[in-house]
């Protein structure tokens, strides 16, 4: 792309490859036509630089000039500007391309000379980029100052485990609803949505008033709503494919520790539990919870344990058993269905009703996504014994909320999730973890996040933590900083060239209808639901 046909800004005057570059912005270019976060090209002598807008300062050649300010004059003002005042930006070369060669684009190992002009990108920048729309490139925002798409990578964002951040009500649901509709819509994965609040299966309200379509709603027959609390689902007008229900047989020790917060679990409690596994395997809490004031005494004895240690985890336990998916013996059928449609490229959003306390949310999602991973790797192994491309397990996603409950430091080196996070796409389960909070993950996952896509954050804790093991980070923290409150975010990672910021693509009936979505009367919604139902459970 000739140069001319680009809008100058200005020069490069100095700078380095670690702390960026620095420019000199034309005289003829208010400031304030410049943004951070602005995307623009370095024409260098050979090599075309893609940058980043990082900072944006006021300069001055002499700074005795600064001591005597015009006070109003307009005539001074516009004689001092651009020759003893102007304006400046700072750059983060983020991808170059040879001038002469017919190679793509290269991660940055040099600087252009000094005084290489620089342009704002234009639409043909964005191309060569980020790409067009395909069945795998996604669509996700605009630039700020362009109509230009920006897509993202669906194979290579299925890959890893991925984060979705932003302080409350910067629109984190929104942007995972979309993330959600490109995998369903492309194919390249089964997606598992641990759906807390139910905001995603089916309708949700938006902060103007106004109902957003569900998953269900855009894909039909591909996404299947399970819950906890099938009643409450269906007051809410939504069609429940199957109710859960978890047996306290199916609860390992494992799961019980990553409640230690919720339970008020001792340090002694893990002890006491590991000890009645070895007695009564996986009956341990069924035992347990029917053991009277004898029966522990007894126990206790026989065992080497603490009388008073085995009350006390009895005691904290008894809130399982008041959850209403919580039965004394397991019933897996509708679990082993659900696990089954995931492996068969369907998708699943597990509702819960009622049960939205931190208890029922991290019990069952660890119960569940530990029994999933543990078939993935039977799966994977048997993949790498026959070398068979039919047994290799489809590509799967967990979306989670509130994610740090599970992936705090603590947590994240004992549940399955932090599990999952560490193995990256070894047995083909990945995570897209959703929290207000990242300054509260494990470091370690927060560094195997492949893709983060970031809505404002305040808190210098949280930005300092999306950029775990991001190099060059420094320069990109002010843009994240600088975004608005809505509709707005920064995107960086595997499954991008470069860091980009983006108006966020509207959730609207354009949308719906890029998806495919069809508007239908409520008698041929009807006559769908029951072919549906025929489909997925034959009689």
């Amino acid at each position: 792309m000739a140069p001319f046909t680009r809008k100058r800004l200005g020069v490069v005057t100095d700078g380095s490859l670690v702390d960026g570059l620095n420019v000199r912005l034309d005289s003829r270019l208010s400031v304030e036509d410049v943004r951070v976060g602005q995307f623009v090209v370095i024409q260098g002598e050979k090599h075309e630089f893609f940058s980043m807008v990082t900072d944006i300062a006021l300069a001055a050649t002499n700074r005795n000039v600064l001591a005597s300010p015009p006070d109003g004059d307009d005539f001074f003002h516009e004689v001092l500007a651009g020759t003893a005042t102007y304006g400046a930006m700072q750059l983060k070369p983020m991808l170059m391309l040879p001038h002469d060669t017919n190679e793509g684009l290269r991660p940055v190992k040099t600087v252009p000379r000094h005084f290489a002009p620089v342009l704002e990108a234009n639409e043909q920048d964005f191309m060569r980029v980020f790409g067009a729309e395909d069945a795998t490139h996604f669509e996700i925002g605009r630039p700020l100052d362009m109509d230009i798409p920006v897509c993202i990578d669906l194979n290579r964002l299925v890959e890893r485990s991925n984060g979705i951040f932003g302080k409350s009500g910067t629109g984190k649901s929104f942007l995972t609803r979309l993330i959600l509709c490109g995998i369903i819509r492309s194919g390249v994965a089964s997606n598992l949505v641990f759906d807390m609040h139910s905001e995603y299966g089916w309708d949700a309200a938006a902060e103007d008033g106004s109902f957003v379509k569900g998953l269900r709603q855009l894909f039909g027959a591909q996404v299947l709503i399970y819950s906890l609390d099938a009643e409450s689902s269906r007051k809410r007008g939504v069609s429940v494919d199957e109710a859960i229900t978890i047996g306290q047989d199916q609860i390992e020790v494992e799961d019980i520790l990553l409640l230690q917060d919720e339970l008020n679990l001792t340090a002694t409690a893990a002890e006491s539990a590991y000890l009645l596994v070895d007695r009564y395997r996986q009956e341990w809490m069924k035992a347990l919870l029917a053991m009277s004031s004898d029966d522990i005494r007894a126990f206790a004895e026989s065992a080497g344990a603490h009388a008073g240690s085995i009350s006390a985890l009895k005691r904290k336990l008894e809130q399982i058993p008041r959850l209403g998916f919580i039965r004394q013996q397991s019933q897996t059928d509708a679990i082993d269905r659900m696990i089954e449609h995931l492996a068969r490229g369907r998708h699943v959003v597990l509702e819960f009703g009622q049960y939205r306390s931190a208890l029922a949310y991290m019990l069952t999602a660890n119960i569940m996504t530990r029994r999933i991973h543990r078939r993935w790797v039977e799966q994977t192994e048997t993949f790498l014994r026959t070398k068979n491309a039919a047994d290799k397990p489809r590509q799967l996603v967990i979306t989670i909320e509130e994610a740090h409950k599970f992936l705090n430091p603590s947590a994240a080196k004992q549940t399955i999730f932090g599990t999952i996070a560490r193995e990256l796409r070894k047995y083909s389960v990945t995570l897209l973890v959703v929290d207000q909070r990242p300054s509260s993950i494990d470091p370690d996952v927060m560094s195997q996040l492949g893709s983060r896509i970031t809505a404002l954050l305040n808190d210098d804790r949280d930005i300092e933590a999306v950029f775990t093991g991001v190099s060059g980070a420094a320069g990109l923290r002010a843009v994240l900083a600088s975004l608005d409150t809505r509709q707005q975010a920064m995107v960086l990672g595997h499954a991008v060239p470069m860091p980009a910021v983006i108006r966020t693509r509207p959730y609207d009936a354009a949308f719906y209808k890029a998806m495919g979505h069809v508007e239908t009367s409520p008698a041929e919604r009807r006559r769908r639901a029951y072919a549906e139902a025929d489909e997925l459970f034959p009689s």
